[in-house]
């Protein structure tokens, strides 16, 4: 079931993340660090309903995050659709020990029916130039790379950006 989050979720969430986070490090790929996503950022995204989860029974499959709200980083990007109506997706995780099954599958399809039902114009998002596996995800979706955009307090390393036109 997938669903909005609940603050008293956070600590939870916050293993999910930070469990992800040292699986994609123990590959090589240092996308997430201490810094990012940190409690204060998903505690906001609760904060504006933007957070979802996807449990099965009791047990934290995942999570994702929806917003409306453009990051300056990508002001500079060349978008396929104008800057307005477009829904952005971050934080996208995926339990280590759950991972393979589909689950993120489940949550971008939630994702765009959530656009579509919403009458959003695209839907955009980034993912770590480092992290190949994620880039063939979203590509084998119809997403379109399209730009980088940095996170200094996450890597070195640009992340891509890809927008699907709904």
């Amino acid at each position: 079931m997938i669903r909005k989050a609940k603050l008293p979720e956070i600590p939870e969430i916050l293993e999910l993340t930070r469990a992800c986070g040292k699986e994609m490090a123990s590959r090589g790929i240092y996308q997430w660090n201490e810094f990012y996503p940190s409690r204060t950022v998903l505690e906001s995204d609760v904060d504006r309903e933007e957070l979802y989860i996807l449990k099965d029974s009791e047990v934290l499959l995942g999570v994702i995050a929806l917003t409306t709200i453009m990051d300056a980083e990508y002001e500079q990007v060349a978008w396929l659709t104008p800057n307005q109506d477009n829904l952005y997706v971050h934080r996208l995780a995926i339990a280590p020990n759950y991972q393979g099954q589909g689950y993120a599958q489940k949550l971008m399809t939630f994702a765009e029916d959530f656009a579509r039902k919403g009458n959003f114009k695209s839907i955009r998002l980034d993912t770590f130039s480092q992290n190949p596996r994620n880039q063939k995800f979203y590509e084998q979706r119809g997403y379109s790379r399209l730009g980088n955009v940095y996170f200094p307090k996450q890597s070195a390393f640009p992340f891509y950006c890809y927008e699907l036109v709904l």
